[in-house]
């Protein structure tokens, strides 16, 4: 399974529009969100997409209840500042990143087969001994100038970043 990385929307809405473009024409099935949307009248947006997304806070989040409505109102699924997944065999953490300690406790545990977050705005993919670590970048583009997110193929135990 192909499963699209997003993070960092930062309200900028065209680049959402394109990064769900994206992933609609990779068809893939699932989509994790590591957080930072900004204001809940970005999540709409995501009415185009044709995943499940599953999304976690960031730190730059301004109001949770209105955020989880949005979620709720579009069957998108908002698990708060944490989710433990299970996506084809893979044990997945899902996570913004901007509590340090915590992420690098995460990566260094090994206790996740993928770790993906955001925060940094620095899309990166590399490995700690049997982890994974995945984040994809800035879909706003505002802080590198460049608009990214990742593929994960579950087959294959592999990600890459798509710049858009």
């Amino acid at each position: 399974m192909i499963v699209g990385l997003i993070a960092d929307t930062h309200d900028r809405l065209q680049m959402v529009d394109k990064a769900i473009k994206k992933l609609n024409e990779m068809k893939v099935e699932l989509v994790l969100h590591a957080g930072d949307y900004i204001a809940p009248f970005v999540i709409p947006r995501f009415k185009e997409l044709k995943a499940t997304l599953i999304g976690v806070f960031g730190n730059n989040d301004g109001d949770h209840e209105l955020l989880k409505e949005r979620f709720s109102e579009l069957s998108l699924e908002m698990r708060g500042n944490f989710a433990e997944l299970n996506v084809d065999g893979l044990k997945i953490a899902l996570l913004h990143g901007h509590e340090e300690e915590l992420l690098k406790a995460l990566v260094n545990s090994e206790g996740f087969d993928v770790v993906v977050h955001g925060h940094t705005h620095k899309a990166e993919v590399y490995r700690k001994g049997k982890t994974l670590v995945v984040n994809p970048g800035e879909v706003c583009g505002y802080l590198s100038g460049k608009s990214t997110i990742a593929l994960l193929d579950t087959d294959k135990r592999e990600a890459e970043i798509i710049e858009l």
